[in-house]
């Protein structure tokens, strides 16, 4: 699971173009990964066994796991090393996977991307790293009786594909997978009193050179200011004339 900014949150370039400016920014569960939540519970509650939360972040992201642990989510395993403040897809990966290794999940579930880097790759990563299988995107999933496979479905253009892959497996969730539930006030009440395992780069098992980001970006900057759109008047025909002319001349589209 990943904090990110609220989706309704002003984003600001710092004037240097060092990074974002996150000053009075608003952050939540990253939308995708509540999907992933949600199934982890789902899952927990019809076969058993225990659903565990995992990130990596600053202090500040024990917030949405406790939105997590709040849910149904029975305990969590949060990573915070000043080494790996700003760490990229891969780093992150490193680190995820060394803690997902130790705690040996038959099912790794997280969300299909996140809202404010959109790169889609640190599930991918993590497969690659723990040599599971992977399916990306799944919008439906069904679990086999004895718990050693589950059939899922990932929305393509025009259709669907539907594997039938063998446990344990890594899997990143979509909108349409399941609706996700709001934390009730025993819910968030219980949360405040479950387990969050706190580790470092140190304790997490991962070597100094693994957690070293393999993507440095070297400046960020805000898109150009759109500029004000016309509004052409008159007759339908003049105003069609208008604005294929316009269209031809200024936009240079047609």
């Amino acid at each position: 699971m990943k904090q990110a900014p609220d989706t309704e949150a002003k984003i600001v370039v710092n004037p240097d173009g060092s990074g974002i400016n996150f000053d009075g920014v608003k952050f939540v569960m990253n939308p995708y990964d509540e999907y992933a939540v949600e199934q982890a519970i789902q899952l927990k509650e019809k076969f058993g066994g225990e659903a565990i939360v995992v990130t990596l972040g600053p202090k500040r992201v024990v917030e949405a796991m406790r939105t997590a642990l709040a849910m149904g989510m029975d305990k969590g395993v949060h990573i915070d090393d000043p080494a790996l403040e700003n760490a990229d897809a891969s780093a992150t990966a490193n680190v995820l996977a060394a803690a997902l290794k130790e705690i040996g999940a038959d099912i790794i579930l997280g969300g299909k991307q996140a809202i404010d880097y959109d790169q889609s790759q640190v599930m991918a990563y993590v497969a690659e790293l723990l040599d599971m299988p992977q399916v990306s995107n799944i919008s439906l999933m069904e679990m086999a009786e004895d718990g050693k496979s589950a059939k899922v479905s990932r929305r393509i253009e025009g259709g669907a594909e539907v594997y039938e892959v063998s446990l344990p497996a890594v899997m990143s969730c979509e909108k349409g997978l399941n609706e996700p539930r709001y934390a009730s006030l025993p819910g968030i009440m219980k949360a405040k009193k479950k387990e969050i395992k706190e580790l470092d780069l140190a304790s997490s098992g991962v070597g100094a050179d693994d957690a070293k980001n393999k993507i440095d970006i070297k400046n960020f900057m805000s898109p150009p200011e759109r500029q004000a759109g016309k509004v052409i008047e008159g007759e339908p025909e003049e105003t069609s004339a208008e604005l294929a002319k316009l269209l031809r001349e200024e936009a240079k589209v047609i």
